[in-house]
């Protein structure tokens, strides 16, 4: 269930919207008529990106200044060392 309130509205009766997007609704919230903000239930936390998760699955060319590979598949084979 989605319902529309006003800012005002929004303020006065804040733990009410949050328990009804707990239940599973949305809360639209608008100013002067027209929507700006949409109140979701947040399910979960967003993952943590994790640096070297790539380590030691590519090999990079010996020499730097190698010719770039003509295909994708050129470059493929060149970046996993075949």
């Amino acid at each position: 269930m989605q319902t529309q309130f006003n800012i005002h509205e929004a303020k006065s009766h804040l733990s009410q919207l949050i328990e009804q997007v707990e239940a599973g609704g949305e809360a639209v919230i608008a100013r002067a008529g027209k929507p700006v903000v949409r109140l979701v239930r947040v399910n979960e936390l967003p993952r943590r990106h994790v640096l070297g998760q790539l380590k030691g699955r590519f090999k990079l060319p010996d020499d730097p200044s190698s010719p770039i590979p003509k295909t994708p598949d050129d470059f493929i084979d060149s970046i996993e060392g075949r």
